[in-house]
């Protein structure tokens, strides 16, 4: 399959290029950036073709794999939707629920296959967790801290504008999310409370009853900073493992569920349909928090 990676930052070096470019069953096509230099060194380093032109990558392509702002990557992805191309996507979808929706819907319209990049949801370790956690059911709570501190010289990421405006809700909170949706299920309400900085305290309720709490935060103290994960209920207490993974090697799973997808086989659990409702979830937060109400989903 031939892909087109729109995107030139650390995530698409780390991540996206590498994967792409490693996969037995990929033709790395060529790579679009906002930056002429940046995309120009990245084709290099990667033997691609550089674009400047996004229709144009689109059209040379089977697929495309975004890494961008949530806000740059939405229209583009709907662009690679409309025209039939397939999709890997980063986290969040969108900035907005109707955004997402209109991918998600485009995508559907047309059978493609899509994924989204919920990262450690791409270990063999975390994936088998969830889905035994999920059989064995009873859960009535979960709790996940998710608090980094990215903002500091030697962190690429913390030059990242879109996570200085939007924070943990945004950044973090879409990684909180994959690991409490497929064994709660669905979210019905959202409520929430920020705090100092950018940290972000919600409380959800889930289809069946169950709740779940999130603390969440990319800019908490070098020393508050801390993951983990816990689900509660009749089997008892169970801790989300810490899987070892590698941007690229979870990237080429995620690749792998696309293209075993468009060749016929079953959705990512992971698809563009899923990141939509994780992004109506964000949305609900934000406004809940602003609003100092309950959102009912």
């Amino acid at each position: 399959m031939r892909f087109g990676l729109f995107g030139t930052g650390p995530w698409a070096y780390q991540a996206h290029a590498p994967a792409l470019a490693a996969h037995p069953s990929v033709e790395f096509a060529g790579v679009w950036g906002r930056d002429a230099a940046k995309t120009a060194r990245l084709a290099d380093e990667f033997k691609t073709r550089a674009y400047s032109d996004i229709d144009a990558l689109i059209a040379d392509v089977d697929a495309v794999a975004i890494a961008l702002p949530p806000d740059v990557q939405a229209p583009i992805a709907l662009r690679a939707a409309e025209a039939g191309r397939h999709l890997v996507l980063d986290k969040p979808v969108a900035l907005r629920a109707e955004q997402a929706e209109a991918v998600a819907s485009a995508v559907a319209a047309r059978d493609l296959a899509s994924v989204v990049f919920f990262t450690r949801r791409f270990t063999p370790e975390l994936a088998a967790f969830l889905a035994e956690t999920a059989a064995t059911g009873g859960w009535t709570e979960a709790r996940v801290d998710h608090l980094g501190s990215i903002f500091t010289p030697d962190n690429p990421f913390g030059a990242s504008p879109w996570r200085r405006e939007r924070g943990g809700l945004w950044d973090v909170g879409p990684h909180a999310l994959a690991l409490v949706l497929p064994v709660l299920g669905p979210v019905t309400a959202v409520t929430g409370m920020a705090g100092s900085r950018d940290l972000t305290h919600l409380l959800l309720q889930h289809s069946g009853g169950a709740t779940s709490r999130l603390t969440l935060a990319v800019d908490a103290p070098p020393a508050a900073a801390r993951e983990e994960a816990v689900f509660a209920g009749e089997a008892g207490l169970r801790t989300v493992p810490r899987a070892r993974w590698t941007p690229d090697e979870a990237l080429g799973r995620a690749v792998d569920q696309l293209l075993a997808a468009a060749a016929g086989g079953p959705s990512p659990d992971c698809d563009v349909r899923f990141g939509t409702r994780v992004t109506a979830i964000l949305e609900a937060a934000e406004q809940a928090i602003r609003s100092g109400t309950t959102v009912r989903l």
